[in-house]
């Protein structure tokens, strides 16, 4: 829903807080603690928001520093694509299936993983009629350093936060996030094709 009335946005998930706001709309006034919500603290829709943006400043950060480190190409729909491809190597289908989206859609993110030198397509040794795709030791490569990036981004989480909050905050989520969704690869399936 777009608003273009001046000064006014009806839509909250656009609207930053920075603008001007009623003392209603700011959560005084209302009660509970901290105002906003029935338990304190923010809005509902703010959680979500909250946690997209924290995944993505994370990725964005990993995406800049891999590009400084000789891999400007990789996007990443290319690492859930990686990890959905794994140590032994996937089908088109697998990969598709793995990650949420159509073989046609995986097929076009692993025909640019092929471009990139990130993987390669090999017979099935147990099947002639299929093929497989497996990692490159430069998608090999990329997967590690993007880890050891996600351990020194999480270490500078940790710095600015406290790492007793970070490890408080993991925990949370953990107890909160189904552990049959905790490590899904079709988030690209939500969020647009990879």
């Amino acid at each position: 829903m777009v608003d273009h009335a001046p000064r006014e946005n009806v839509n909250q998930v656009v609207d930053n807080g920075k603008g001007e706001s009623s003392e209603e709309e700011s959560g005084q006034g209302q009660s509970g603690e901290g105002g906003g919500g029935p338990e304190g603290g923010g809005r509902g829709y703010e959680l979500p928001l909250l946690l997209f943006g924290g995944f993505r400043t994370l990725i964005d950060r990993l995406h800049a520093r891999l590009a400084t480190e000789g891999h400007p190409d990789l996007r990443p729909a290319h690492g859930f694509a990686m990890q959905a491809i794994g140590a032994r190597g996937a089908t088109a289908s697998e990969i598709g299936r793995r990650l949420g989206v159509s073989k046609q859609a995986a097929g076009k993110t692993v025909d640019r993983l092929l471009a990139l030198g990130y993987a390669e397509r090999a017979d099935d040794p147990s099947d002639a009629r299929r093929k497989l795709v497996h990692l490159t030791p430069r998608g090999c490569a990329a997967l590690a350093r993007s880890a050891a990036i996600f351990d020194e981004l999480r270490a500078e989480w940790a710095a600015a936060l406290g790492a007793d909050r970070v490890r408080d905050l993991e925990a949370a989520l953990r107890n909160v996030v189904p552990a049959e969704t905790a490590f899904r690869l079709d988030a690209t399936s939500w969020l647009g094709a990879p």
